[in-house]
């Protein structure tokens, strides 16, 4: 495999969230090149799965996309020191109001790895219970909370209700294990 090597970064933007950094490489040839690179500590996301095979969303404003956006409860890992299981179950009950008596985790995965470091870890969390939402900041004030079922994610994904890719991701891959630990 060709090797190639950082020999310097340098801050060029802080957020309260991230930063954006400028990676001096060398290519295997030796040939310097530079690549803008977004630091970020890292995500949870949380699929809620109900006995009878619903899962609770929630559908809050991004605005990035300037959408408000069906999707998995989720948050950044922006507590230091707190573990990704700790941080998947603050966010739960913060934004979808649930406690779990499981969580397990699904995948962990860059979203994208082209321009950012961000690693985000999906968990199932099962044996759900309700306790009182907690939400955090101004899209949270407005967020609403919603079920589908996993039968039909295929027919959401395909008719772009569900267009977040941790939120796809994490269905399939919920979907996948349960159906594997029922002999399917």
């Amino acid at each position: 495999m060709p090797t190639f090597r950082r020999t310097s970064e340098e801050e060029l933007f802080r957020a309260w969230l991230f930063t954006v950094d400028r990676f001096h490489l060398e290519d295997p040839d030796g040939t310097p090149f530079d690549r803008f690179v977004i630091r970020h500590p890292g995500a949870v996301t949380i699929v809620p799965v109900h006995d009878d095979g619903r899962v609770t969303l929630v559908r809050q404003y991004r605005a990035a996309v300037d959408a408000m956006v069906l999707e998995i409860p989720a948050g950044t890992r922006d507590v230091d020191g707190e573990p990704p299981e700790e941080t998947a179950r603050r966010e739960l009950a913060e934004e979808a109001g649930l406690e779990a008596e499981t969580m397990e985790v699904l995948i962990g995965t860059w979203n994208t790895p082209g321009v950012s470091d961000q690693h985000t870890t999906l968990f199932l969390a099962r044996g759900l219970s309700p306790c009182p939402t907690r939400p955090t900041g101004v899209e949270e004030g407005f967020m609403t909370i919603e079920t589908i079922h996993l039968d039909d994610v295929d027919r959401l994904v395909a008719d772009g209700t569900l267009r977040d890719e941790t939120t796809v991701l994490g269905l399939y891959m919920a979907r996948h294990r349960l159906a594997h630990e029922r002999g399917e």
